[in-house]
């Protein structure tokens, strides 16, 4: 098709010029005659927070883009990571300022253990703070723990471990340990916000990515906070329609699904309140995450539980009944079990259709947990990216060969017809649905292996996976996901076309912007 007709931010439909002639009359906007307009591209599992993020230290191991598109060297070494905080700290002003650091990886550095001593030697004296690309863990020097109180003996928790002197080793691992901690050392308000200057700048990388639609797939959402989404959204300039869940943590059950209710009627043409996102566990790579057995390759302990299965079951019994929608974080498959088992006694008690409630990564689960979530009427959106960042350590460490070839099953979900989207989980990896969707084709790691060939999907699947994939797991697919008559006028403008791009180079796909409810915006405008 050569021509879409839009008015009013709406699709009238798409075709040759001469079938949309009758809805009226009309002005050619060319602009686009030489690019290639598909749906606006929908990252169903993302977070503002990375844009707040970029004014802290990135010490990834990827060299990575800003919002601003300026290229981020990667901290190859822990030295190279310490040097690079350790400059941070000489530019702060204040000699009480807070150092916050963001992205460490150490599973890259032979998994050695960041401890507060390393970080006292770059400051004693001002708290210092670095998060684990996997958001589920965060070193922190010895002043820090000092604020939060926690710098003492006698600390049972198993997000805390300890050192020969009784002391923490600054390691946190958590969201327990790692709230109290995260306001003394820069993460403000908490770890999952995004003030209004962040909101832009994560803006613009939307709109570097050709996402029209996003996910802030685990806020607290307290007034202020969404205060300043309904402003920011608000702004006619605002290029993102945005879709944040309300997160489990330190919050009642009851509480939880009273203020998700109070919420869902505050929802606007770009601001989408009223669900529920729930953390079972924690990361793979951070061995954080609750495996089945044998457990993890190389021997270590089991991960976290992050909620009580009474708990579970309450929120997900009280959302059918409310019909709330709830997004289950899973990342090990016995996390996945533990919710398909409670999602079988609550259904019973609180029979729900077309619920759509979604595990998302469910990176582990296995052929038969699959037939499971089809027959709860499950859906997933699976951590494609994990394949490239993360896939060779999976295979060698983690979780071993057999159930690395299996990770992130996208042919399975294909093959057992549920559901399914794929996602970034940014800040955990960078925002890019068109990178994602290359992932889930080829599943190649970083060093070239090819993990699992039967988990393999089409171009024409991954695409999906990316708009309409996405969109139906928002339960958004009625005015989202594709190009035709009467959905939301949100496209990616792309200077080459997929199709030509084909399988092995969709992730050279360039992205020139986008289109919001029929509102141009250009990589350089927000």
């Amino acid at each position: 098709m050569r021509h879409v007709a839009i008015r009013d931010g709406v699709i009238l439909g798409a075709g040759d010029l001469e079938e949309l002639r009758g809805w009226g009359q009309h002005r050619i906007d060319d602009r686009f005659a030489d690019k290639v307009l598909m749906p606006g591209l929908v990252e169903g599992h993302c977070h503002l927070q990375e844009g707040a993020l970029w004014s802290h230290t990135y010490v990834g191991f990827f060299d990575r883009m800003s919002p601003e598109g300026e290229m981020q060297a990667g901290c190859k070494t822990v030295d190279e990571m310490l040097a690079k905080l350790a400059a941070a700290e000489a530019r702060l002003d204040s000699p009480d300022a807070p150092l916050p650091g963001w992205s460490l990886d150490p599973i890259y550095f032979d998994n050695q253990k960041i401890t507060r001593h390393q970080l006292d030697a770059i400051s004693s004296t001002r708290p210092i703070g670095v998060m684990h690309a996997s958001g589920h863990i965060m070193n922190v020097n010895s002043k820090a723990l000092e604020l939060a109180g926690l710098m003492r003996t006698g600390i049972n928790h198993e997000g805390v471990p300890l050192g020969n002197d009784g002391l923490p080793t600054g390691e946190l691992r958590g969201p327990d340990v790692m709230s109290p901690v995260s306001i003394h050392v820069g993460f403000d308000r908490d770890m999952l916000s995004c003030d209004e200057h962040g909101m832009w700048r994560f803006g613009r990388l939307c709109v570097r990515a050709g996402v029209t639609t996003a996910t802030d797939l685990a806020a607290r959402l307290p007034e202020d906070a969404v205060e300043t989404l309904r402003h920011v959204t608000g702004n006619d300039r605002y290029p993102a329609r945005i879709v944040p869940l309300r997160f489990h943590h330190g919050v009642s059950p009851e509480d939880l699904i009273a203020h998700v209710e109070a919420l869902a009627p505050q929802s606007t043409d770009k601001l989408r309140l009223g669900r529920i996102k729930i953390v079972v566990d924690g990361s793979i790579q951070g061995f954080t995450a609750r495996l089945r057995a044998p457990g993890y390759y190389n021997g270590a302990p089991n991960g976290l539980w992050y909620i009580a299965p009474e708990q579970l079951a309450y929120i997900l019994e009280h959302a059918l009944r409310k019909g709330i929608q709830v997004h289950t974080h899973t990342n090990g498959d016995e996390a996945t079990q533990l919710v398909l088992d409670t999602m079988r006694r609550v259904l019973r008690k609180a029979p729900a259709r077309d619920h759509r409630f979604t595990l998302q990564h469910c990176q582990l689960a296995d052929t038969a947990q699959f037939r499971q979530i089809k027959e709860l009427g499950l859906c997933v959106n699976l951590f494609a990216n994990h394949h490239h960042y993360w896939g060779d350590q999976h295979y060698e460490l983690t979780v071993g060969p057999e159930r690395a070839e299996r990770m992130n099953a996208a042919g399975t979900a294909v093959r057992e017809g549920v559901p399914f989207a794929v996602h970034s989980d940014a800040p955990i990896t960078p925002l890019g649905p068109l990178f994602t969707a290359w992932c889930a084709m080829n599943r190649r790691t970083a060093s070239g292996r090819i993990l699992g060939e039967a988990e393999k999907i089409t171009l024409d699947q991954a695409l999906r996976a990316i708009t309409l994939g996405a969109a139906y797991t928002l339960h958004l697919d009625k005015e989202l996901g594709s190009i035709e008559t009467g959905k939301r006028a949100d496209f990616a403008v792309l200077e080459d076309d997929p199709e030509e791009m084909g399988v092995e180079r969709l992730n050279e796909t360039r992205v020139w912007g986008t289109v919001l409810g029929g509102k141009v915006f250009g990589t350089c405008d927000v």
